[in-house]
């Protein structure tokens, strides 16, 4: 369970409100892959601002490019037509003010989980000034026991927590988040989703979040965007308009989870 130092709502509150995160514009965005009659198309004219500090959930079919989309705002890819910016810049490569947490944990296998965290400071040349920095992080995550570990020690979703760690370490003013969760057992899913939130409030980061779980968007998310099937296009745009924290049982929740079931066309089964 992650583990975050007290601090009062209200100043949670602020910093999220201070706009310390990144400005990210995604204008008319089209991405495919190949050429010819083996060209597959995956974005089709995507649309799509983030404000700073706000928290934005993208959801969507399997392969509708949902994570093409997330690898092109992060400098991965450079998109075949249309641009990205951040603050105005066009977005051309990977920076470290968008810090990027996978699906799976891409840790380096011969690092201890110590110095996984570490790397983004170690790059900058500044870890042996900021080692509490990394100490901190994975208290946040409650890995602290296990700094001299190697990942092939690690569970899957302890794997995962070190990833979300060493993002945290580097301050983003971007965290891009593809399924960062997924392969966490339910009751800690359920823990480091609150302490998302918490930690999104308290650092005013930006947040785009790829997931297939409809009640984890609503719970994290200002606003949640679904796509079509591929090529993806943005079909709806539900602002959860609800304060922090959220309460999972609220009924509104419950009635933004049918209207984005309604526009995946999964309403039938609810």
């Amino acid at each position: 369970m992650v583990a975050i130092a007290d601090r009062p709502a209200s100043a949670a509150g602020h910093a999220a409100a201070a706009g310390t995160g990144a400005h990210i514009d995604i204008r008319h965005v089209s991405h495919w892959f190949g050429s010819g009659e083996n060209r597959l198309q995956v974005l089709d004219g995507v649309d799509l601002t983030v404000a700073p500090g706000e928290f934005v959930a993208l959801l969507g079919p399997s392969g509708c490019g949902k994570s093409t989309l997330l690898r092109l705002v992060a400098g991965l890819d450079a998109p075949v037509s249309g641009e990205l910016l951040q603050d105005g810049a066009r977005i051309t490569e990977p920076d470290p003010s968008r810090i990027v947490v996978f699906q799976d944990p891409t840790l380096y296998p011969w690092r201890r989980v110590w110095d996984n965290v570490a790397l983004g400071l170690q790059a900058r040349g500044i870890v042996k000034q900021e080692r509490h920095r990394v100490d901190a992080a994975l208290k946040r995550v409650g890995l602290e026991s296990f700094d001299r570990a190697f990942p092939h020690q690690l569970s899957g979703g302890m794997a995962q927590r070190v990833a979300l760690a060493r993002a945290l370490v580097n301050d983003p003013r971007l965290l891009v988040l593809d399924e960062p969760l997924g392969k966490l057992d339910s009751l800690t899913r359920l823990a480091m989703q609150s302490d998302l939130v918490e930690l999104w409030q308290r650092s005013g980061f930006s947040a785009l979040l790829v997931t297939h779980d409809v009640e984890e968007a609503l719970f994290l998310a200002q606003r949640v965007i679904i796509f079509s099937d591929r090529p993806a296009k943005i079909r709806a745009e539900l602002a959860v308009d609800l304060p922090y924290p959220r309460h999972r049982g609220d009924p509104r929740l419950t009635e933004l989870r049918h209207e984005a079931l309604r526009h995946l066309g999964l309403d039938a089964s609810w």
